[in-house]
């Protein structure tokens, strides 16, 4: 059994094209989740013996995270200017480094949706984050490394 470790995890912002990718480790970031979930269709027949039948329909993800409030960081000044301007970040969300052999996850253009700040007391300032896939020439993928 190969046990991954959040702390192994890594999100990516490709600072490249989609067909040559530059893929830059975001490491202003902590505690990322990639919700990946599907909607749903009742396929219910008589023939179900009273079983109702379902099918999973479109696929939908979101991920989502913190970074410290650092306004000299690129990373947190490319999501912040994508939700200020309504343009799309291209990321992958990969369970281990995105160059290793095996390493898999999620690669999607995406609109930052949620960009909120956070100002506790005895903290740091953080920014909470939420990006979803948007309309874009290629859609969104599993990505595992060759």
């Amino acid at each position: 059994m190969a046990v991954k470790l959040g702390l192994d995890a890594k999100l990516y912002r490709n600072t490249g094209s989609h067909g040559s990718p530059t893929w830059n480790e975001v490491q202003n970031v902590r505690d990322v989740t990639l919700n990946l979930e599907a909607g749903e269709a009742d396929v219910t027949t008589r023939g179900n013996a009273g079983w109702r039948a379902t099918v999973a329909t479109l696929k939908d993800a979101s991920v989502e995270f913190d970074m410290v409030w650092d306004t000299a960081d690129d990373d947190f000044a490319a999501f912040r200017d994508a939700f200020l301007n309504h343009t799309a970040v291209e990321v992958a969300v990969m369970d281990g480094d995105v160059a290793t052999a095996g390493s898999q996850g999620l690669r999607a253009t995406c609109a930052v949706t949620n960009f909120s700040r956070n100002e506790p007391l005895e903290e740091a300032v953080t920014v909470s984050v939420t990006i979803k896939p948007t309309f874009a020439a290629d859609p969104p993928s599993w990505l595992v490394v060759a």
